[in-house]
This record gives structure tokens, C-alpha cells and sequence, in this order.
């Protein structure tokens, strides 16, 4: 991490409007510390976002595996047959 990207608490206070628009166009996290610890991270709100939605597919494979690993799981044949026949809300 470059130090440009590493911020005390107190000049996070001091200059928070140069630390968003640093965010803003940088779209690199910055990490903040207190008495020389690392202790938060702050990041932009898109690639918040995006690192949220790569979470929920990393999750949803991670239960789709484990579904297979414990055996529950069904011929995709039968589960399109299942889902041709039902029928849709009005």
C-alpha cells in the first residue's frame, strides 16, 4: 500500500473533503489509523458496490458447492420440466 493511501484519524478529520475526492478519483481505499494503527479502511461508494455484488456470487457458489458436495441436487432436466408446468402470477 502506498503511504499516499495510509491517513491518521486526525487528518482524515482535517481534510475529509481531499480525502473523498482523492477516493473519487483514485478508486484506491485509503486506510485510516489511530496511534499509528491501522483501524478502519475507507473506500469509494461504487467500488463498494461492486465488491458487495462479487461477495454475493463468491457466497452463492460457495452454497451452490456445498450443495453438491452434500448431494442435493437434481437433474436440470427435471427442474425445467418443474418450472414449464408451473404456472405464473397474474
Amino acid at each position: 500500500m502506498r503511504p499516499s493511501q495510509v491517513k491518521s484519524i486526525s487528518y482524515l478529520k482535517a481534510n475529509a473533503a481531499e480525502v473523498l475526492m482523492q477516493l473519487a478519483e483514485q478508486r484506491q481505499p485509503v486506510v485510516i489509523t489511530r496511534n499509528g494503527e491501522a483501524k478502519a479502511v475507507l473506500q469509494d461508494l461504487t467500488s463498494f458496490k461492486k465488491s458487495r455484488e462479487v461477495l454475493v456470487l463468491l457466497k452463492a457458489i460457495a452454497l451452490g458447492s456445498q450443495d453438491v458436495a452434500a448431494g442435493r441436487i437434481k437433474p436440470a432436466a427435471a427442474v425445467i420440466s418443474r418450472l414449464r408446468t408451473k404456472k405464473l402470477p397474474d
